[in-house]
């Protein structure tokens, strides 16, 4: 293994940032780091592209992540190693709450541990909950911009088709059994990554939250025939933008402080 780089993600040990943002898509990295100053791209490998910028000064790198808790891990793990310790997923989800609209921002205040790679980081009576100055400064951020959003519980699962799919799943019964429990507990939406994104944050002592954009919602739409789609994700983006400023600024009159 060399040492001069990160094994996955392929950066070199000289690349130092405190702030990372992290998209699943790697095609929303570069649209991501357009936010940024002096943005340049760094590296590129398997699922794990990566752009560098400064936000108000601060230098951020912009990495996606892939599909899945087991990937976003390792990023968030090689990313540690560089010195990142403030991590903000922007991703999307579907709606499990009636109110929950396409097009609307959710916030993930915690994630319900519906995935494996959470398992090999906590004992599964630990919760996975966002760091709590991120989710403020990520909703004072999508008020700034006048969004529609929302603060609460996400669930996170391993199987996209076990979701929409669930009973062509020998295990269908107890994938509905559950999916009606996170709804009954006011779950928001569904995604994949922020129970494993929360878990690396918090065994390993750095903070996490995430911002999702709202595709779709298929509780809405089995319920009031609503098949409204929103596939342009730029809420979520500029909300994580907005929201990383504000903490940037905090960090800074904190430290001026000490």
């Amino acid at each position: 293994m060399n040492e001069d780089r990160m094994f996955h993600i392929d950066l070199p040990t000289s690349v130092h940032a405190k702030y990372a943002i992290l998209p699943g898509d790697p095609g929303r990295v570069p649209k991501i780091a357009e936010y940024l100053d002096g943005a340049h791209k760094l590296g590129n490998n398997r699922e794990f592209c990566t752009w560098s910028g400064t936000l108000e000064g601060e230098t951020v790198l912009v990495t996606s992540t892939g599909i899945g808790g087991p990937s976003a891990s390792i990023a968030m793990e090689e990313l540690i190693k560089l010195g990142v310790d403030t991590f903000v997923r922007v991703g999307t989800c579907g709606g499990m709450n009636e109110d929950v609209r396409a097009g609307d921002v959710v916030i993930a205040t915690g994630a319900v541990r519906m995935e494996g790679t959470s398992r090999e980081y906590l004992p599964i009576e630990y919760p996975a909950v966002a760091d709590f100055g991120l989710v403020r400064d990520l909703a004072d951020g999508a008020e700034t911009l006048n969004y529609r959003y929302h603060t609460g519980v996400v669930q996170s699962k391993d199987s996209f088709y076990g979701q929409h799919s669930p009973m062509s799943m020998p295990n269908g019964a107890e994938l509905l059994r559950k999916w009606n429990a996170w709804i009954a507990a006011g779950c928001l939406a569904s995604e994949m990554e922020a129970a494993a994104i929360y878990s690396v944050a918090a065994a390993r002592g750095v903070r996490a939250a995430a911002v999702l954009h709202v595709i779709w919602n298929q509780m809405r739409r089995d319920k009031f025939g609503d098949r409204e789609e929103s596939h342009d994700t730029n809420t979520a983006i500029r909300t994580s933008i907005e929201g990383l400023k504000i903490t940037i600024a905090r960090d800074r009159s904190a430290k001026n402080k000490i």
